[in-house]
Order: structure tokens, then sequence, then C-alpha cells
């Protein structure tokens, strides 16, 4: 976490958190969503259809750069941006991470963060997930070549999983928004 976050929430410990007002695509993108994004309908879609209204892109270098070194999970496993003395808790499509998988095998996460592989998991959709010491997330639609050909090398053994178990499994929750109503 950036310095000067941790000297704002010195400051003010109670600002209070901000939820429904970013989200984080499955590849990776950032998405800024303003109330009218927020009423035409959730983040995430259900059963790996198509998201509702995502809201708008975000595209500044710098502010993305900002939001990728102050994001956390708390212990609820909901992911949030320390923005300042405010956690802007993020609407999650897929997973909170999305891995790069570079020629090599190394992997990269959204935030630019190395990772360790642990596990490879595949549901019944075919999406990769990979569970690494960082954490757990969604391969890249652009790396699945590379994670194809770890998989054939048998550097991952993908483990079979029913997507509606993904969140409680792997202990990531999509929607704060949605938890914060209940």
């Amino acid at each position: 976490m950036d310095d000067i976050v941790k000297q704002a929430i010195a400051k003010w410990p109670n600002v209070p958190d901000c939820y429904g007002w970013l989200g984080l695509d499955a590849r990776g993108g950032w998405y800024m969503r303003d109330d009218p994004a927020q009423a035409a309908g959730p983040f995430a879609a259900s059963a790996g259809g198509t998201p509702q209204s995502r809201g708008s892109l975000l595209k500044h270098e710098k502010l993305i750069d900002f939001i990728q070194r102050n994001y956390e999970s708390d212990a609820r496993g909901c992911w949030f941006f320390q923005n300042g003395p405010q956690r802007v808790y993020v609407e999650l499509e897929i997973a909170p991470y999305v891995w790069r998988v570079h020629s090599d095998f190394a992997i990269t996460a959204h935030t630019g963060q190395a990772a360790r592989v642990q596990r490879c998991v595949l549901d019944e959709l075919g999406h990769l997930y990979l569970e690494t010491n960082l954490g757990f997330g969604l391969v890249h639609t652009l790396d699945m070549a590379y994670a194809a050909d770890a998989v054939e090398q048998g550097l991952w053994v993908p483990q079979p999983a029913d997507a509606a178990t993904l969140e409680s499994r792997f202990g990531y929750v999509l929607s704060p928004q949605l938890l914060h109503k209940k």
C-alpha cells in the first residue's frame, strides 16, 4: 500500500466504505460505475452470461497503477481499492485476479505482480483458473495457448470445478455491494 494512503487512513480513520462504483472485468480492465451504470444492472452476470452494466472503462495509466498498487481483500473475501482513507469495494466479473501467462510459463497478475502457480482449475464453462501464492484468478483469454502448452507438458494439471462453487471454495466475493445490502 502506498505511504500516502497509509497516512490518509491514519488522519481520517472513519471514512465510510464505497460500494458498487468500481468493477474488474475478466480481462483485467477496470470500470468506473456511476449511478446510471449501477441502476442499469449488476456488473457480473450469472451463469456465464454477459454483464448487464459495466460502466466506463478506465484508461488513465497512472490512475490504474494507483488502483493496482492499493488492491487488497478483507477478511470476508471482498476485494477493494484503498483510495486514501476510503475503501472502494470492487465488483468482480469472474475472479479477483486475471493472470497473464508468458512463454516460459511465468505468470503475472493484472496488477503487475509475479506469482507462483499452486493449482490449476477448469470449470464446466471452459474457464481456466490458477490458484497462486497471491490468490485465485482467471487466465487471460489471450494467453490460453501458453496455458494449453503448460497443461500439455504436465506443468499444470487442471482439476475440475463447478463455476458456481468457486467463490466459496477459494474465498472471494464477486459482489461486495450485494453482500453489503444484506
